[in-house]
């Protein structure tokens, strides 16, 4: 069945192209992405893999740590990395940093719930896996998860988006609208009483005038811690 939004990080240990790592132990009270990919030598993960890389220090300025996981060998990854590096240098660079993941068994898909069903197996019959973005909190336990068809590459941009949403949300008593980004107002969650947002959110908020005549719509600076 896989991984659902509240389960913990699974505590496996793993081959990585920085070594042999326990999940737990690399997360150790971070945020933490795992951005998961078909194969080495493919060609859209190896422009995810690049842009990623790229974007490193955003995530660094978030407390997020990244890691990466392919159904090939660590030393394939190893070497594949070296033509990331070189198809990026003509958009900027990169330096690919963080830690991939070798799942030549499967484990690691099994665990995360990442077996692809449309094409089931690769050509020496293993179990395909799909393109998925895990976000865990801090406490281990998941917060987001996003699947992408094997056809269509990740926008980045839009996940480190969704990062700042949860770090502004966690806690808060607020969510984020449509198209939110940081710095933009948020909106006060049902749950919270009027009472209750009062004490929460002393400088006020604006309560959307709707037709139903219900008062849920209630608009509110961005929280600054």
């Amino acid at each position: 069945m896989g991984l659902l939004l509240g389960d913990e990080l699974p505590d496996l240990t793993v081959p990585t192209t920085a070594g042999v790592m326990k999940l737990h132990d690399f997360a150790a009270g971070s945020w933490l992405m795992v951005c998961s990919h078909p194969a080495t030598w493919t060609p859209v993960c190896t422009t995810e893999l690049g842009r990623l890389a790229q974007l490193q220090s955003e995530f660094d300025k978030r407390g997020v740590k990244v890691m990466g996981i392919s159904c090939d060998r660590v030393e394939d990854d190893a070497e594949w990395i070296k033509d990331i590096e070189t198809w990026m240098a003509g958009s900027g660079g990169c330096k690919v940093t963080f830690p991939i993941i070798g799942d030549t068994d499967r484990s690691v898909a099994k665990a995360f719930g990442m077996i692809q069903t449309e094409h089931p197996s690769d050509s020496a019959g293993m179990p395909m896996t799909v393109r998925n973005v895990f976000i865990f909190g801090p406490d281990k336990k998941l917060k987001l998860t996003i699947t992408y068809p094997a056809s269509c590459g990740r926008n980045f941009d839009e996940i480190i988006r969704t990062i700042d949403s949860l770090q502004t949300t966690t806690g808060k008593s607020v969510a984020t609208p449509v198209d939110w980004k940081v710095g933009d107002a948020c909106i006060i969650l049902p749950s919270v009483s009027d009472e209750a947002a009062a004490e929460k959110f002393p400088q006020g908020w604006k309560t959307a005038d709707l037709p139903s005549g219900k008062k849920y719509l209630r608009i509110v600076e961005m929280p600054k811690e």
